[in-house]
């Protein structure tokens, strides 16, 4: 991970040991590589090598409205509160394939927020950039995330937001049209913008505790004045150094709020 870091500028050296070790091991079955030995030669002479490794280091998956609670806890808790505001920025952090990013637009459409609402999507995959930016979806999972979005306090048929068209959902380019989506590193990249909610889920459990400070810190600087954080289901602050300074609004649904 030092080499990949020296050659390419990608750091993975904070995060898990077990997690980068159960993709790297992946990574080696799937490059029909023999040990870390020839996967880091490989590596380090050949970046399209580096490009596919880089898919098995990130893992890009997820889901629309994945944890309906939590979107139901931002329309009940956090919504009223973003209303007060002339304008807002969300900032999604590690959005992988988009899912989130598309998911949060929708929401805040039926919020009546969206128009208002400037959407930062970032990751370090720019494949899975790539993908987010084109909001195109597998109808196989689309059924799911129909039902996910219907627990989520979804106030639409979830079909009016896509067209279907052979196996895929194309979403409504109108909800991600100024969304912003870059490249971000929570490793090494510093705070772009003032936001008013950081969703940043099931993320963080790749990172050992001095990376997760480290993007603690980043969301911490990055949120006004009484701004939200979302953290995924099996994360929390509790242990870390911002511990106290963010309040729980939602404990379950992993919902903080910057502490005065």
């Amino acid at each position: 991970m030092e080499a990949i870091y020296l050659k390419y500028s990608y750091d993975f050296r904070d995060y898990t040991g077990a997690s980068q070790k159960r993709r790297v091991l992946y990574a080696l079955d799937q490059l029909k590589l023999p040990n870390v030995s020839a996967l880091q030669d490989r590596v380090l002479h050949d970046a399209g090598v580096f490009a596919r490794l880089l898919q098995f280091l990130t893992i890009p998956v997820s889901e629309m409205f994945r944890d309906p609670s939590y979107f139901l806890a931002l329309r009940q808790q956090v919504v009223p509160v973003l209303h007060t505001y002339p304008s807002i920025k969300v900032w999604v952090a590690g959005c992988s394939t988009g899912e989130e990013a598309w998911s949060l637009a929708i929401l805040l459409r039926e919020e009546g927020l969206l128009e208002r609402t400037q959407i930062y999507a970032t990751d370090i995959n720019p494949v899975s950039l790539d993908k987010a930016r084109q909001g195109i979806f597998p109808m196989e999972a689309v059924r799911n995330y129909t039902a996910n979005y219907q627990r989520a306090g979804g106030k639409r048929a979830f079909s009016d937001y896509y067209t279907a068209a052979y196996d895929a959902a194309r979403f409504d380019p109108s909800l991600c049209a100024s969304a912003i989506f870059a490249d971000h590193s929570l490793a090494t990249d510093s705070v772009f913008a003032e936001t008013h909610l950081v969703s940043c889920r099931n993320v963080l459990i790749y990172f050992n505790r001095a990376l997760q400070d480290r993007a603690l810190g980043l969301f911490h600087e990055s949120l006004c004045h009484r701004g939200f954080l979302g953290l995924g289901a099996k994360e929390s602050i509790d242990f870390s150094s911002y511990a106290g300074r963010f309040d729980t609004l939602a404990r379950a649904e992993r919902v903080f709020r910057k502490a005065t």
